[in-house]
């Protein structure tokens, strides 16, 4: 675990490093912290890093947490249950960017590495996805591109266990566009599936810096803006419904503060709506399926 933590260590600083350089006005507030071994709770230390109210980022955090328990939590052992019960070590930096302008899209990035505590059962997991608010195909290309270029061969598996991964179930919906995902990664050899990881978490950038600078210049209504917070509800219930990572953290009584990062600062929900039809709103449900982007 040791080579995971560093490597972990490392992309977060670089990430903190261009997402205020691609900001161009706000930081990052940075909290370290450390937590004690207590009953039923995680242990461990991390760095909680989230900037609001930027130029470009209404809300973006980019986090590592190295954290020990003493029983892996049901969310965590869901597909491999001969570990349930287990001591283990977890470490990972997530990034979730909300940004201001509606043009620009919501992006995700997440790598991961776990340990038991005897070593012998370890597994990697992470991806990037996308969640546009208004349908830019080049945009959606060039996301798709990039993960395909990084990960090779491998790309079509993630690709398609994005898409499998990414939906709101209770609303038959996909969350985004995809991009790459996998989760209890191991197959036998260590090296290359760490391998893989890092190659994920070196290209987020490379696929969702361009969309930024490319769009956050582009002028929008109040109209336009309704519409992206009503959108990130979608998010919302996203995170809190299905997502593993956000249920692990709970699961595990991890630190409330850190996982709760992923939330947008402002959100909102509309009874029954349906946008115009054949306005760029509802053409993006369409968009939102999946296809073959690369």
């Amino acid at each position: 675990m040791n080579d995971a933590v560093t490597y972990l260590k490392d992309l977060q600083q670089r990430l903190l490093t261009e997402l205020e350089q691609l900001d161009g006005r706000a930081k990052f507030n940075r909290d370290a912290w450390s937590r004690p071994a207590a009953q039923g709770k995680l242990s461990g230390e991390g760095l909680t890093a989230v900037m609001e109210g930027g130029a470009v980022f209404e809300r973006a955090g980019a986090s590592f947490s190295d954290v020990r328990g003493t029983q892996l939590p049901p969310s965590a052992t869901a597909r491999q249950p001969q570990l349930a019960g287990r001591p283990f070590r977890a470490a990972g930096v997530s990034v979730v960017i909300h940004p201001l302008n509606p043009h620009v899209p919501t992006s995700h990035m997440n790598v991961r590495a776990f340990s038991t505590d005897d070593g012998e059962g370890w597994w990697f997991g992470g991806g990037y996805d996308l969640t546009p608010y208004y349908p830019y195909e080049e945009d959606v290309r060039h996301w798709h591109g990039t993960a395909k270029r990084a990960t090779g061969e491998r790309y079509a598996e993630l690709k398609r266990a994005c898409d499998d991964y990414f939906v709101l179930k209770h609303r038959d919906e996909q969350r985004g566009v995809g991009g790459l995902f996998c989760d209890d990664l191991n197959d036998g050899d260590r090296g290359r599936c760490f391998e893989l990881i890092r190659k994920i978490g070196d290209s987020y950038l490379d696929a969702y810096a361009p969309l930024v600078e490319k769009r956050q210049g582009t002028p929008y209504t109040d109209r336009e803006r309704q519409w992206q917070l009503y959108r990130r509800g979608r998010y919302v219930e996203f995170n809190l419904v299905w997502d593993r990572g956000t249920l692990f953290g709970l699961q595990s009584k991890g630190r409330i503060e850190s996982i709760l990062t992923s939330m947008p600062p402002l959100v909102s929900w509309k009874y029954d709506y349906a946008p115009e039809a054949g306005s760029p709103e509802a053409q993006l449900q369409e968009f939102l399926k999946p296809r073959e982007w690369a």
